[in-house]
C-alpha cells in the first residue's frame, strides 16, 4: 500500500483511527498502573486538555480565574 493510498484511508477514517488509539492506550495503562491511577491520569489529562484549550481562547483565563478566587492583586 502506497502512502496516498494510507493517507486516503486516514482521511476517511480518522475518528475510528484516533478512538482506537486512544482505547489502547488507557487499556495498556490500566493493565500496566491499575484501575484508580489509570484514572487519575485520564482526569489530569482532561483538566490539563480543558485549561490548555481555555488559554489559547483567551490569554487572561488564568489572571480572570484567579481574580475569581484569591483576593485581587494577591497574586501580582
Amino acid at each position: 500500500m502506497d502512502k496516498q493510498k494510507l493517507y486516503e484511508v486516514y482521511k476517511q477514517h480518522k475518528g475510528e483511527i484516533l478512538g482506537a488509539g486512544i482505547g489502547l492506550s488507557i487499556a495498556i495503562i490500566v493493565l500496566l498502573l491499575g484501575v484508580l491511577k489509570a484514572l487519575f491520569i485520564v482526569v489530569c489529562v482532561v483538566f490539563g486538555f480543558y485549561i490548555g484549550k481555555r488559554l489559547s481562547q483567551d490569554k487572561d483565563y488564568i489572571k480572570n480565574l484567579l481574580d475569581r478566587i484569591l483576593p485581587p492583586g494577591t497574586y501580582r
